[in-house]
């Protein structure tokens, strides 16, 4: 089995592709939540082969087996601190392809009937702790498929921070007149230093560690570099630092003495067993906040038209609409940090446009005795059930059958 140790570099490049539009906007995105819904089309995507296949592996970063493997681990394993679901649904009656395509899912995917639009909003709002109250997309009558993925976490920092006044910002910060007290670091239970990253420079780093397994880095750059970058210089700190990777790591006394756009280094006489006598101590101010987003995921470089193409070939719509979006929140506190979001793709059939024509209508009229037959089926619960695993052996057959020769009155 594959391990998610496979996805980090592929995910850190598809976390550039999706934070890009956004630019410099305040805004949120799960990465991972995105990809996950194109890896769960990877089996269908196989099938199919090809172009969609290619698009798809090539927006993924892995190959379709490797990421529906991922996918699985992840999703049939989760982490503690990180609640994971994920759900296809579609309305009509079983199809063999889309049968096949559900048996290569991970088996915690919930599959059923299409959800009405408030089913599934509750649905998002039970997987996401409360922190989504509804689905990013609105089902539509002619909606044949609806695949989600779901990401959230609640947790709770393993030392609180203190809070300090604005002004702690710094004198260049836009920030310090905006509010009034920020976040600083206690004495232990964080972590902060300064490290250079190849065509950015040097960079201030924070990460966070929650009780529960999560931790959460910061990473500021110099004003006026590209947010892209600096994402991208998260997730590779980020991962490293986790991974005991290599981190260059800036000494303070390699640095100038006094205030910069992002610290300011002071020196003072002091006892200490440090090496040499050379101590490093390192906090960390940052303000709290707390953002909410919408993203529109259907784009090629994300892979999302390739994995729609493959579900609609599964469900044999070729020429059908497909659309996709992800709505995410997430909110850093003294206290702790929490985050959600929720992935959609759905697609469907277009309704035919009207056009002038000629219509005729028949009215049948059972106005003399005849025949009834009921017959055992799949139950319908705003579509028909993909499959049952109790009474299989009623399917199409009849129950009760009658010949109706004495009509009664009929009641209000």
């Amino acid at each position: 089995m594959t391990t998610a140790v496979d996805l980090r570099a592929p995910l850190a490049r598809y976390a550039t592709l999706l934070h890009a539009p956004a630019g410099d906007r305040h805004h949120v995105a799960s990465p991972l939540g995105a990809w996950l819904l194109g890896a769960l089309c990877a089996p269908a995507a196989a099938t199919v082969g090809g172009q969609v296949a290619e698009d798809l592996e090539r927006a993924l970063g892995v190959e379709l087996i490797t990421a529906r493997e991922l996918a699985t681990a992840l999703l049939d394993d989760p982490h503690p601190a990180v609640l994971s679901a994920a759900a296809l649904w579609l309305a009509g009656p079983p199809i063999p392809a889309v049968d096949e395509w559900i048996a290569e899912l991970p088996a915690t995917v919930e599959t059923g009937p299409l959800p009405t639009q408030a089913e599934a909003d509750s649905w998002a709002h039970e997987h996401t702790l409360g922190l989504i109250k509804e689905m990013p997309l609105q089902i539509r009558p002619e909606t044949l498929l609806l695949l989600v993925t779901a990401l959230a976490t609640r947790v709770s920092w393993a030392r609180p921070f203190t809070l300090v006044p604005a002004t702690r910002l710094g004198a260049t910060s836009p920030w310090r007149e905006a509010v009034g007290q920020v976040l600083e670091t206690p004495s232990h239970g964080h972590d902060a230093y300064v490290a250079r990253v190849p065509g950015i420079g040097d960079v201030a780093v924070h990460t966070g560690y929650a009780t529960e397994g999560l931790r959460v880095t910061s990473v500021i750059a110099q004003p006026g570099t590209p947010p892209v970058e600096v994402i991208a210089a998260a997730y590779e700190l980020a991962v490293a630092s986790a991974t005991r990777g290599a981190v260059d790591r800036r000494s303070l006394f390699d640095l100038p003495l006094g205030e910069g756009p992002l610290w300011t280094i002071t020196e003072e006489r002091v006892q200490t067993a440090a090496p040499g006598g050379r101590e490093e101590l390192h906090q960390a101010v940052l303000p709290a906040w707390s953002v909410f987003s919408r993203h529109d995921l259907n784009r090629a470089d994300l892979g999302i038209p390739a994995a729609a193409a493959a579900a609609k070939h599964a469900l044999g719509i070729p020429d059908g609409w497909h659309e996709a979006r992800q709505v995410a929140m997430a909110r850093y506190t003294r206290l702790g940090f929490e985050a959600a979001a929720i992935s959609a793709m759905m697609a469907g059939v277009s309704m035919p446009i009207p056009q002038d024509g000629v219509r005729r209508t028949a009215e049948l009229r059972f106005g003399h005795p005849y025949a009834v037959v009921a017959l055992a089926d799949r139950p319908w619960r705003d579509g028909w059930q993909p499959d049952i695993t109790e009474g299989a052996a009623w399917l199409s057959l009849p129950v009760f059958s009658a010949w109706i020769a004495e009509p009664t009155e009929a009641a209000e």
